[in-house]
């Protein structure tokens, strides 16, 4: 597990909140999946929901009644941010009201003593490349990469990506891939010793994507 002493403690004090969240993106990877990088922010969605303001305060409020400092950086009916600091360290938990029903229902996982919501990877996976056509994010690519080399169905995830995105096709993610400066993207972000790397992953990506277009 690669969550820090901080962002598991959140997860174990926000364990039991009515009605359930779902841990996913990069944290369900660092934390149960995959172990392969570090994350900044934890990503907890209630499925099946168009709002959670009635959900938002209580969170705020088990945290500080736990002794931990928390500000709220920006929010709206279906979205909210906090800011939480303990001891020197900072997390930002983003709390996300998802109506799009999921591809595959989370798994159950066990955290200090208690049971939490967990994105499959297939889940994971699919969101992460409907993320590409929205944002040029480095960490998106290196997690489709490390789920398709631990045996992610990448196939699968296309087909089943258009059921998350109306937006998604195969086409507007090779044109997103395509004009993608990766280099540029690498050195901006401390990456540059993975430059190369990147850019061999993102071109079997495109390859792979122009394979599946109709």
């Amino acid at each position: 597990m690669l969550l820090s002493d901080l962002q598991a403690r959140v997860l174990e004090l926000l364990a039991g909140i009515e009605p359930p969240w779902t841990l996913t993106g990069g944290a369900a990877l660092a934390g149960f999946h995959l172990a392969h990088r570090t994350t900044r922010d934890l990503d907890l969605f209630w499925h099946g929901r168009d709002a959670i303001t009635d959900v938002w305060r209580e969170v705020a409020a088990r945290l500080r009644a736990a002794g931990l400092e928390v500000r709220e950086l920006r929010s709206s009916p279906a979205f909210c941010s906090l800011q939480v600091v303990h001891g020197g360290e900072t997390v930002v938990v983003d709390l996300v009201a998802e109506p799009v029903p999921c591809i595959e229902p989370p798994l159950a996982m066990p955290h200090r003593g208690v049971h939490i919501l967990v994105d499959t990877a297939h889940e994971v996976l699919v969101n992460k490349l409907c993320a590409l056509l929205h944002r040029s994010e480095l960490r998106d690519l290196i997690d489709i990469a490390a789920l398709v080399a631990n045996g992610g169905d990448l196939e699968r995830a296309l087909a089943d990506a258009p059921r998350k995105d109306g937006g998604f096709s195969a086409l507007t993610l090779g044109f997103c891939l395509q004009g993608w400066a990766l280099r540029d993207a690498a050195r901006a972000s401390g990456l540059a010793e993975r430059a190369a790397e990147l850019e061999r992953f993102r071109d079997e990506l495109l390859q792979r994507v122009a394979g599946g277009q109709p």
